[in-house]
């Protein structure tokens, strides 16, 4: 049971700032430096997710502050909750556990409707063509020097296996395993993946690094961020997967 109404909410997180400000309108205010969406986003800044400014936080006097358990610090939770906010916790790791969260944090937590957009991309995800033909073996970097790929149990990995992709260290004991560069390299690679997010990849650096390999570049917001985005995310991320960049020809320097 809710311990009452909810009129004002501090998010740690930036999808979960877009779902709840594109819900209700009025309800956030504050949020991450890191929260860009919905554009124009009018509320106080309360630093960034592994840094927040739990003091001015706490001043705000918000009814519920909504985090996460692998983005946010689990002592800045701490300080919140010993100050008397009420702290909501996410865990999400499959895109059944986004819809379930997110349905749980708006509707129960924050004592919301049930908004359109998430009835729309569960329906968008569900209409997802079944791929054919083998799929392609692929490392997934989402971070250089040094470099770090998807390992195992992560939501982006879910979403890539639902597109078709086949994750080649989706089964590594490490989420978000250091790799050597030489090493991913030789991995049996058919194509590299490379998200804007958290590092920011472009077509000028990150194929580069795997000479003979064609390259996708994806929308880091629609392969991380569960919220709103997620009613695009499908059509939108299989159609980056079928625009690959030609291998590249030549290796990177010290990189």
């Amino acid at each position: 049971m809710r311990p009452g109404p909810v009129r004002s909410v501090v998010s740690l997180v930036p999808s979960l700032t877009e779902a709840v400000a594109v819900t209700a309108p009025g309800l956030l205010v504050g949020a991450t430096d890191w929260c860009t969406h919905p554009a124009g986003l009018d509320v106080v800044r309360i630093g960034g997710t592994k840094n927040p400014d739990t003091d001015r936080i706490a001043a705000l006097a918000p009814d519920l502050v909504v985090a996460n358990e692998e983005e946010n610090r689990l002592a800045d939770l701490t300080a919140l909750r010993g100050a008397g906010v009420r702290v909501w916790v996410t865990r999400v790791r499959t895109l059944a556990e986004a819809f379930r969260s997110l349905d749980r944090l708006l509707t129960g937590a924050c004592g919301l409707d049930r908004p359109d957009w998430l009835d729309g991309a569960r329906a968008s995800w569900s209409r997802l063509p079944v791929p054919v033909g083998p799929a392609p073996r692929a490392v997934v970097p989402i971070w250089r020097r040094p470099w770090m790929v998807l390992g195992r149990d992560t939501f982006a990995g879910d979403l890539l296996r639902r597109l078709g992709v086949h994750q080649l260290y989706a089964d590594h004991p490490d989420r978000y395993p250091r790799i050597p560069l030489p090493e991913l390299r030789s991995c049996g690679a058919d194509l590299v993946v490379l998200p804007d997010e958290p590092y920011r990849f472009t077509a000028g650096d990150g194929p580069e690094a795997f000479p003979g390999l064609p390259s996708v570049l994806l929308s880091g917001r629609h392969l991380t961020w569960y919220g709103p985005s997620l009613a695009e995310a499908a059509t939108l991320l299989r159609e980056q997967l079928a625009r690959p960049l030609p291998p590249a020809a030549w290796a990177a320097r010290g990189r």
